[in-house]
């Protein structure tokens, strides 16, 4: 490997450790109260190593709301290449937190993740360069889950009182809802996810129309 390659590949670990450590910090005390320093501290890097990666506080915050798009996203499209699967949708049991269970949790819901995507979108309210980033976020994110949502109706197993994408907004708002309150109320990870496949359950019993026992 080349010096360029090795400079190259430790120059991208350093800012993911960057924008790691950002994600617990940012989270913890928010953007506002998040310094450089303790940024870096988490991180375990100097000032000079965070400066000689980002401009500033802002760029590493704009940066990381793109990788929290990327991952929610990626979920997503996981999801749907398994469903895609031979016999994957098949298997799909026709009790309604099951099927949330099984094809609606699209990504690991902790209190961490929670207040980092919060915070984001409060930030996102008062920047317009945010604002674009996280509506390209939650667009993209709507589309995927529209797919698998679609995926599931052409499967002809189970039909959708809605249109697959009115559904999936639909999930997605009660989805986000639930998770902001179950955090709220103190719940501990396990909790958290348990509250929103709960409440994912009954939009889903709202919204599906079971087909009759063979």
């Amino acid at each position: 490997m080349s010096d360029t390659a090795v400079t190259s590949r430790r120059r991208e670990a350093t800012r993911q450790k960057l924008l790691d450590a950002a994600t617990l910090v940012f989270a913890e005390v928010g953007l506002d109260a998040a310094s450089v320093e303790a940024i870096c501290e988490r991180a375990g890097f100097t000032r000079g190593a965070f400066y000689s990666n980002f401009d500033s506080k802002d760029e590493l915050f704009l940066e990381l709301v793109g990788a929290v798009a990327r991952q929610r996203v990626d979920a997503v499209r996981t999801r749907v290449a398994a469903l895609e699967c031979e016999g994957a949708l098949d298997r799909v049991a026709t009790d309604a937190l099951e099927i949330v269970q099984s094809v609606l949790d699209v990504s690991p819901d902790d209190r961490l993740s929670v207040l980092l995507m919060n915070e984001i979108r409060i930030h996102a309210l008062r920047t317009p360069a945010l604002a674009a980033a996280y509506l390209a976020q939650e667009d993209e994110m709507l589309v995927s889950v529209t797919q698998i949502i679609a995926d599931i109706g052409d499967a002809g197993m189970l039909r959708f009182r809605l249109p697959a994408a009115e559904a999936a907004r639909l999930m997605l708002t009660v989805w986000e809802g639930a998770a902001v309150r179950a955090v709220m109320a103190g719940l501990d990870d396990v909790q958290v996810r348990r509250r929103i496949n709960e409440e994912l359950a009954r939009v889903a019993q709202l919204i599906l129309e079971f087909p009759a026992p063979r």
